[in-house]
């Protein structure tokens, strides 16, 4: 079998074990989709990324991102950890500040802060669609998560995977759930979305926000730290007065719930509207990989 450089980061976190773990295969350009599909489901990790030469001039590398069930055409800690990998792997120069990552959902802009355990990796999201949830809809996630939700709290938002996402105004509530994973993922299959994520105001500490994503259908009852949930999120407070009273950007919290202790930096441009979401990468596993 070849043999390929391989590659796990815990994302969203400078420190091993307190983020969200991603693998990624570095040498993937003679791997098949079903092959892809086959390692992510063994990793059984939330994401496996599988890095590959840009098929166009302007990207300077592209993935492929793949869940146990599924592959997505974008999501935020694998495409922040792929970034992070394309660097160590030397597939992209270390001084470069600005890249661009291909992926299913099109060319994002990546931004690098930082070098070594300093370093610091921003991506641009592509572009929210933003529905509300009608009654029906909304009546369900208030019976799977459970909590009250009022009209207007909760939105349907597509920014590559397909989010439902829900206000619950205060950390406290967003931490204190119990979810009922069965419903959640029946009801995320019914409507072809990868999750439900809850999102509150803390009023202590370093974060402004409390955030938890919840994936069931996708094998990841909780998943520790969500890039693409937090830029879901961004994108629904951009349609409120103030950005919902947190502004352009802001810092969340995600992943105490499950041991881990995740931090997101999330930011709106208030000119163009693009949301960028960014963290730290710990790299805990280089190795080759037979596969």
């Amino acid at each position: 079998m070849p043999t390929r450089r391989f590659m796990q980061l815990d994302v969203f976190s400078d420190r091993p074990t307190l983020g969200n773990p991603l693998a990624v295969v570095v040498d993937a350009h003679d791997l098949d989709s079903d092959a892809m599909q086959a390692f992510a489901r063994w990793t059984n990790l939330s994401e496996t990324t599988f890095l590959l030469p840009p098929s166009t001039p302007q990207a300077d590398y592209r993935v492929r991102i793949f869940t146990p069930r599924q592959e997505l055409p974008f999501a935020g800690h694998p495409s922040v950890g792929s970034a992070y990998a394309a660097i160590e792997a030397g597939l992209v120069d270390t001084g470069k500040r600005a890249l661009v990552q291909e992926c299913a959902a099109g060319l994002l802009a990546v931004r690098v802060e930082g070098d070594g355990a300093a370093r610091r990796i921003h991506v641009q999201a592509p572009p929210a669609q933003i529905e509300p949830v009608g009654e029906a809809l909304r009546a369900q996630l208030q019976a799977a998560l459970p909590a009250a939700l009022h009209e207007g709290e909760a939105h349907q938002v597509d920014n590559g995977p397909h989010w439902l996402v829900c206000d619950l105004h205060e950390a406290a509530a967003v931490r204190a759930l119990v979810p009922d994973m069965a419903a959640i993922g029946a009801l995320c299959l019914h409507r072809s979305a990868v999750g439900v994520s809850v999102f509150g105001r803390e009023h202590a500490g370093e974060a402004a926000m409390a955030v938890r994503a919840f994936c069931p259908a996708d094998g990841i009852p909780e998943d520790p730290v969500t890039g693409s949930a937090n830029a879901a999120i961004m994108a629904v407070l951009a349609t409120q007065p103030g950005g919902g009273g947190y502004g352009t950007h802001y810092r969340a919290s995600q992943g105490r719930e499950v041991g881990r202790d995740g931090l997101v930096e999330v930011a709106r441009d208030p000119i163009s509207g693009a949301i960028t979401v960014g963290g730290a990468c710990a790299l805990t596993v280089r190795g080759s990989l037979s596969l």
